[in-house]
């Protein structure tokens, strides 16, 4: 028998375009802007149209709904106007656009019009793949604006310190880490926090700064009660965890904090790389790592253990498994707060 062929992989779709981050946007015919993160793709189509204001305050903004895109529409707005403005197309939603989008844009990037600057956000998924592979492989002359979703905390403590350096305030490293604490949830508050700390007059911003604007949400939140119950300090973490409940808090992401901190400390147990080597094996943030072996003193592997399974109890818990999710978080705390020991 002969023997057979192995199956070539699916061949991946040339890039012949500059892909750039999102605080790298700038002018192009073609502006394909991609990625989860919509508060990110949000503010580079921003910065962009900003950019094209100064350049020309005539500029002429258009927008189109992609998924509910009508034959024609793409050419009448690009169609030069009486005055010969330049013209932005901002067009949403091309991640569910109709066929008669697909097929006039992919037309419309033969021949771009000029002075138009043309902007596609697809937020991801498989529909409109053949104009994507069109675009990214150089018809229209465009560009790729990637917003891909900050998930790691050393991820949004970049983020936040750049948002700092962009306006040349100093700002130290306790500000930031406790800034991405509290705000870690959702990357348009984290960059809401940091523009109103911009607006204070301090030379600098330090830990007493965020507290001043944000001491309720700081003291409060999910990794504070973490950081109280793994440090061995029941009694607060207690009391750290009405007050979040009592503010509104919801009780998962709570668990999902603690859960976030036992993780990260199980990976660094047992060993003995440094907290540099730690960060780069792991993928966090030098700091991370030097507050997670400070956690693990006085830790076991065995308790360890124990304390994450009474976290993912704690979680079936309170998605609806238990009756009085309250009373879960404050075992599991309990747990947590005697090294695992129950």
């Amino acid at each position: 028998m002969a023997a057979r062929t192995p199956a070539r992989p699916p061949a991946k779709s040339k890039v012949a375009i500059p892909q750039l981050a999102w605080n790298k946007v700038r002018p192009a015919p073609i502006i394909l802007v991609s990625g989860t993160e919509g508060f990110l793709a949000d503010r580079a189509i921003r910065m962009l149209r900003d950019t094209l204001k100064v350049e020309d305050p005539s500029l002429e903004v258009n927008d189109l709904e992609a998924d509910h895109y009508g034959p024609g529409e793409l050419i009448s707005l690009a169609s030069p106007s009486l005055f010969s403005e330049p013209r932005l197309i901002r067009v949403t939603n091309v991640e569910k656009c109709t066929d008669a989008f697909i097929t006039e844009t992919l037309s419309y990037l033969e021949a771009p019009a000029e002075d138009t600057y043309l902007v596609l956000r697809h937020a991801g998924g498989v529909r409109g793949k053949k104009l994507l592979d069109a675009i990214r492989a150089g018809k229209g002359g465009g560009i790729e604006i990637t917003c891909l979703e900050l998930k790691r905390d050393a991820e949004k403590y970049d983020f936040a310190s750049a948002e700092f350096a962009a306006k040349r305030r100093r700002v130290t490293p306790g500000a930031l880490r406790t800034l991405v604490s509290a705000f870690s949830a959702d990357l348009a508050e984290l960059a809401a926090a940091c523009q109103q700390l911009l607006a204070d007059d301090a030379d600098e911003i330090n830990e007493a700064t965020v507290a001043r604007y944000y001491s309720g949400r700081v003291e409060t939140s999910a990794f504070k009660v973490a950081d109280s119950a793994i440090a061995g300090r029941s009694g607060e973490a207690l009391v750290l965890l009405r007050h979040a409940l009592a503010s509104g808090a919801d009780p998962v992401p709570i668990v999902a904090a603690f859960a976030a901190k036992l993780r990260t400390m199980a990976k660094l147990s047992g060993g003995s790389m440094s907290s540099g080597q730690a960060a780069k094996t792991f993928g966090m943030a030098p700091w991370q790592a030097d507050r997670a072996m400070k956690d693990l003193r006085g830790w076991s592997d065995a308790g360890l253990g124990s304390a994450i399974e009474a976290i993912a109890d704690t979680d079936a818990q309170v998605k609806g498994l238990g009756r009085d999710p309250v009373f879960a978080l404050e075992r599991m705390i309990s747990v947590v707060a005697a090294r695992g020991i129950r």
